[in-house]
């Protein structure tokens, strides 16, 4: 299953927001392998809109598995502060995908 979600970054917080993702931590990159994501990737526009892609067999399973992670907590202190508007909680809990109308296969 493919899953594309959008979230917002804060205009103050672009250029900070790719430093830090161009130095993700190893033991992150591993945690959201070994939960179930795969060719992940985020996509940022200059207006902050970021955009996630990820391919996994159960999206629900792959989130709540990387949600109990234990370097997940850690991450995702980090990186709330850099996003606008979020409902509640923190990025992980805002990830709400989009729906696929096509696909060129």
């Amino acid at each position: 299953m493919r899953i594309c979600f959008t979230l917002k970054i804060r205009a103050d917080k672009l250029a900070e927001y790719k430093l830090r993702h161009a130095a993700v931590w190893p033991e992150m990159r591993h945690a959201l392998h070994d939960t179930g994501w795969h060719n992940y990737s985020l996509f940022l526009a200059p207006d902050g809109l970021l955009v996630g892609y990820l391919e996994t067999d159960d999206f629900a399973a792959a989130c709540a598995r990387m949600k109990d992670h234990p370097v997940n907590a850690r991450w995702q202190a980090e990186m709330t502060p850099f996003f606008d508007k979020l409902a509640t909680g923190g990025a992980d809990d805002n990830m709400l995908p989009l729906e696929e109308i096509f696909h060129l296969d």
